[in-house]
């Protein structure tokens, strides 16, 4: 046996011991891919196991999740930091192993994968920062960002209308440094793809774009190598290499759906180490392969050497280029001060439209910004305006076309804003949230910073009738931990949206209306407290009136009709309920006084958010049902969004408060 071939059987066992050890797992994919990983690992990916976040290294991404022993044992091998006690621990509490890669979790995991699709669109995403910024900073002799990105799929992320969506706008883009192996075992959980999933792969891909290249059997490492070798020669498509594999290879096992998802249980894995001619200990790496892969990581530690040698002098004779690329990789924070300043909202104004100014303010001030809408930027207002689009033939546009992708274009920003040096802004009706949130869910899990811009807020939409006006999508999106959620009131607010955007670490969604809002003179940056008095009365207050967004206006509204009674009412703007809940408790008191046990929640939207804050005695104003397809005015009043039915409310809250 070959040493190369020991290392991959080595791949194989570490793996299914793993998945044994843990009683759960996917050791399938492991055992058929591991020539694919290990050829890659071996052959091509430049990386530094001694710097994981080496700026030029090669990325590689594990979109078939479920594969990850896989993944941990390569690093394993190639000198990462995950011990033989970590691959031991696999699948355990506070592991550096979980049962799928978890970005933050484990040296070397590039993103965080599980959700079959999602990888493909994030390693497009990675693949578009690098033609970025090599665009932007490459020079003659200086190819100071110059990697590949590979991705290991399988069937199901094929399956997924994601993955198609990633596909064909990576294929569109000509991303030649997009490598997909895709690993074709005709096998998922309920078995043969043969009645599910029988297109013909490489015609769809040739339609898309796209180089194939196919790899009759992946134990071959000779024909798979010169398959790697050739799609790195062409750099104007994306390429797929089609890598034959046979599931739960050399068990008993083997091209069975019983290999998938569960250990292949201990008679089996006998079998298969009988197979592979294993004698090692459980767990134990053979010297001579712990050797070979420790010789070949130290290897590669001299392209990050060489890279560095070819950066200093890339700042010898491009100083201020190269100051430029390490605050691209730092990052940059807008002067809050200096964009208060900029902007004063006085006349009535759609917060789209705000966002839409504040955007091209923040792109001067953050150079590093990109952004991209789903075919809807003439209506989202992101576009930065003087900037091209991204494209084939100008890798240096800040404006990405995602074309109507909504779930690839959140796992593409995922990817742009995973490689690192960029920032990443995207946008649609927010009615389509729902095609994009298991990449914001992503995001959210991964603690990173990406903004997602929803417009066409609410009923507002007016119209368009209730396809395009969204009522559960503001609880849905609230409930995902980790996620901002603004919806502000008027510019003010939107600008305080923004700067909590890109001061803040985790991601960002901003919700804008269509129609045109009043400036409230009460508002201002303090809504980065997430809730705060907007209009406030004097002394305690008799009843409170909470509302977001466009509600905002109602209730203030309201309470001049109220005041006319005689009652003390105080506004509350809640343009974020998650940053409100940050706050200290007494903070939150000094808003929302407990004692005021009156109250009126208004939203137009889900009332789920606001059960907490109304309280026993409160009302609610709030959607319960679809909108309906009229005027944006007409809708605001057959619901009950008016200054007079608010104020009925707040009535109705204090004589159950009187009574009770």
């Amino acid at each position: 046996m070959s040493i190369k071939s020991k290392c991959v059987d080595t791949l194989r066992v570490l793996s299914a011991e793993a998945v044994q050890r843990a009683k759960s797992g996917h050791p399938g994919i492991c055992m058929g891919a591991a020539p694919v990983g290990f050829e890659v690992f071996s052959e091509f990916l430049n990386f530094s196991y001694a710097n994981p976040k080496w700026d030029n290294r090669d990325r590689f991404v594990l979109s078939a999740g479920h594969g990850s022993m896989l993944l941990y044992s390569l690093l394993h091998l190639f000198g990462y930091d995950l011990t033989k006690e970590d691959i031991m621990n696999f699948r355990q509490l506070g592991s550096r192993t979980p049962g799928h890669p978890e970005y933050g979790v484990t040296d070397g995991v590039e993103t965080s994968t599980g959700p079959l699709g999602q990888g493909i669109g994030n390693a497009v995403g990675m693949a578009v920062a690098e033609a970025h910024l090599a665009s932007i900073f490459n020079k003659p002799e200086y190819n100071i960002v110059d990697h590949y990105t590979y991705v290991l799929c399988g069937e199901g992320c094929l399956e997924e209308g994601m993955g198609y969506e990633a596909c064909s706008f990576a294929g569109t883009q000509k991303l030649g440094k997009l490598i997909l192996l895709y690993d074709k075992n005709n096998i998922t959980i309920e078995g043969d793809i043969s009645t599910n999933f029988n297109e013909d792969i490489i015609t769809r891909f040739n339609a898309q774009g796209w180089q194939v290249i196919r790899v009759p059997d992946a134990n071959d490492l000779v024909v798979l190598r010169t398959a790697i070798l050739l799609a790195k020669k062409d750099l104007t498509r994306p390429s797929i290499i089609i890598c034959n594999t046979k599931i739960g290879y050399g068990s008993p096992l083997e091209n069975s759906a019983k290999s998938h998802g569960a250990p292949l249980g201990e008679e089996n894995l006998a079998a298969a180490k009988a197979k592979l001619g294993w004698t090692e200990e459980p767990f134990e790496v053979p010297a001579d392969v712990k050797d070979y892969c420790r010789k070949i990581a130290d290897g590669k530690l001299e392209a990050e050497r060489k890279w560095n040698e070819l950066f200093a002098k890339y700042e010898e004779e491009y100083p201020e280029l190269a100051a430029t690329y390490k605050q691209y990789m730092e990052g940059y924070e807008p002067d809050v001060s200096e964009l208060l300043a900029k902007f004063d909202f006085s006349s009535p104004e759609a917060t789209r439209v705000s966002g839409g100014k504040i955007i091209n303010e923040l792109a001067d001030r953050v150079p590093n910004l990109l952004t991209g809408s789903a075919d809807l930027a003439p209506s989202t207002l992101t576009n930065i305006k003087n900037s091209d689009y991204f494209s084939p033939e100008n890798r240096a546009g800040r404006n990405i076309r995602f074309g109507i992708r909504e779930h690839a274009m959140a796992a593409i920003s995922n990817g742009i804003q995973l490689h690192g040096g960029l920032r990443i802004l995207c946008s649609t009706f927010f009615s389509f949230s729902d095609y994009m949130k298991g990449g914001i869910r992503l995001s959210a899990i991964m603690n990173i910073p990406v903004i997602y811009v929803m417009t066409h807020d609410s009923i507002g939409v007016g119209e368009d009738g209730a396809t395009h006006q969204p009522v559960e999508q503001l609880i849905a999106l609230r409930s995902i931990p980790n996620l901002k959620v603004f919806r502000p009131c008027d510019g003010k607010e939107t600008l305080a949206a923004y700067v909590s955007a890109f001061t803040q670490t985790s991601p960002t969604v901003i919700v804008c209306s269509r129609q045109n809002l009043n400036q409230n003179a009460g508002s201002g940056i303090q809504a980065l407290a997430g809730g705060y008095v907007l209009d406030d009365c004097d002394g305690a207050p008799d009843v409170l009136l909470i509302g977001a967004g466009s509600e905002v206006d109602v209730c203030t509204q309201a309470k001049k009709l109220l005041a006319d009674e005689d009652l003390k009412v105080r506004v509350v703007s809640m343009p974020c309920i998650e940053e409100f809940e940050k706050q200290t408790p007494e903070y939150r008191e000094y808003v929302l006084p407990r004692a005021c046990k009156a109250r009126v929640c208004v939203e137009a939207g889900s009332p789920y958010s606001w059960y907490k804050y109304a309280g026993d005695y409160g009302e609610l104003v709030a959607m319960n049902g679809f909108g309906a397809s009229a005027p944006a005015s007409v809708l605001f009043e057959r619901f009950g969004f008016t200054k007079e039915n608010v104020a009925e409310k707040a009535k109705i809250s204090l004589e159950k408060v009187k009574n009770s």
